[in-house]
Formats: structure tokens, sequence, C-alpha cells
């Protein structure tokens, strides 16, 4: 992580450790991406997927600098014909906060008619758009006439699609969703701010 010393910087190195996920590798990949820059906030995601007959697990760790949002994800391959033993592929990408261009945050949240504020989400959708990826919707477009039989062209809509991570109370824990909502709180306002 970077040398600051700060107990942010100690709190990620701790949590990428807890994540148990090659740790000393995924450390390395984000200490290389923050360099020397303090970190304001941060958010290590452990997921295990089942895709077939094999159990693949990724993390995607993200943080939050003065001026940037790094994202740096690890995933982990079965032995194939392309190596004959297991490896893992980590990679890293770091954006100007300038850049980002929407931040949205899903909450889930149990008995809605019985909701008091600060009780913890059941879960959460964090999505963040750049503009890296974007997702393409589109439909025929149609005028008011039901007899009209013209061809109207197509319409649509463009959504900035990067990064969307779920985190749940019953998958990850209470604690990871908390850092979920203080992430998002932290990436929203260092946007602001940028503006």
């Amino acid at each position: 992580m970077a040398k600051t010393g700060t107990t942010t910087t100690q709190g990620l190195r701790a949590a990428i450790e807890r994540s148990g996920y090659y740790p000393a590798l995924v450390a390395e990949a984000v200490e290389a991406a923050v360099g020397g820059e303090p970190i304001a906030s941060y958010l290590v995601h452990q997921e295990t997927t089942f895709d077939a007959n094999e159990v693949r697990r990724h993390v995607t760790v993200l943080v939050l600098t003065a001026n940037r949002f790094i994202v740096s994800h690890t995933d982990e391959q079965n032995a194939d014909t392309s190596s004959p033993t297991p490896y893992a592929t980590t990679s890293t990408e770091s954006v100007k906060l300038g850049r980002i261009s929407s931040v949205v945050l899903s909450r889930v949240v149990a008995n809605p008619e019985s909701y008091t504020p600060g009780t913890l989400p059941r879960e959460v959708v964090l999505t963040i758009g750049w503009g890296a990826v974007s997702r393409l919707d589109l439909e025929p477009a149609a005028c008011g006439d039901p007899n009209c039989e013209a061809d109207h062209g197509y319409t649509g809509n463009s959504t900035a699609d990067d990064l969307s991570l779920r985190v749940s109370e019953a998958g990850d824990g209470p604690e990871t969703v908390r850092q979920a909502l203080a992430f998002a709180q932290a990436l929203s306002e260092a946007t602001a701010a940028t503006r």
C-alpha cells in the first residue's frame, strides 16, 4: 500500500490479508497502482462463484485517493491448454476522479414499512461509470399513430457500466456492507468536489 503509515493504509492491508485470496499478489498490485498517494477510502470484496464443475474465486479492491479511483481485480484460473499449472491474473486501472461520470448505490432493505434510518441494508450494489465500458440498449422507434407503417429508425439508451459490485450482509458480512456504504459515500463526495 501507499507508504503513508496511516490507519487507512494499514486497514486496507489487513482487509486484503483477511480476504485470504493471494494476499501478497493482490497487495503488490494495489501498492504499485496507489504509489505514494495517501488512501482516503477502500473496499475489498472477495467473491466465490460456481462455474459448471469448477469453483472460482476472485477479489476486487477499490481504492480512493485524493486524485484517483483505482480498481484492482484478481482472478484465478485452473490449468488449461495455455498453462499446465493453475495461475492468477491481476489487473489494475487508475481513473482520474474527474472522469467518473456516475456513482450509483442501490440499497435493498427488508421490511421497508418499518425501516429505521441508520439500519444496515440487506445488500448494496455499487455501480461506477467512467466511460471505459458502455452498454447500448436499442429498440425500434415508433410514432404515436398505431396505423403507421413507416420506419422510424431506432431509439435507445447508453448506460455507463464500467464496474458493478454487489455486497450482501448474508454473503459478505455486515462490516463489508458498512465498508461499501462508506466507500460509495466517499467516492460520491470526491467526484462532486472535482466538478
